[in-house]
C-alpha cells in the first residue's frame, strides 16, 4: 500500500488554504507549483478542494482542470516558463 506525501487530514491556516484554492483555480498554475510552495501534491490538492468547496463548486473545478495541460508542468509547452500572463501584473 503506497502512502501519500502528506497526511489526509493536514490542515493549513485559512490564508494558506485560500491561496491554495486560488492557485488550483488558476489555469496557468501547475500542481507542481502548489507542491513546491505548500508540500501538497495533486491528490492532496484534490482532497483539500473537496473538503473546502461546496460540492457543485468542486465538480465545476474538477471538470475545468480535468483536461488542462497547463496544470501539469510535464505536459505544458516548454516555452511557458511562468505561471502568469505577461499582462497580468501591470505597472
Amino acid at each position: 500500500m503506497s502512502q501519500s506525501a502528506e497526511p489526509i487530514t493536514r490542515s493549513f491556516e485559512p490564508a494558506d488554504s485560500s491561496r491554495i484554492i486560488e492557485m488550483a483555480w488558476e489555469d496557468r498554475t501547475p500542481f507542481e507549483a502548489i507542491e513546491t510552495l505548500y508540500g501538497l501534491n495533486e491528490s492532496g490538492v484534490i482532497r483539500l478542494m473537496r473538503r473546502e468547496l461546496k460540492p457543485a463548486s468542486f465538480r465545476l473545478w474538477r471538470a475545468r482542470v480535468g483536461g488542462r495541460v497547463t496544470k501539469h508542468a510535464a505536459l505544458r509547452d516548454p516555452s511557458v516558463s511562468r505561471a502568469y500572463c505577461p499582462t497580468q501584473y501591470k505597472r
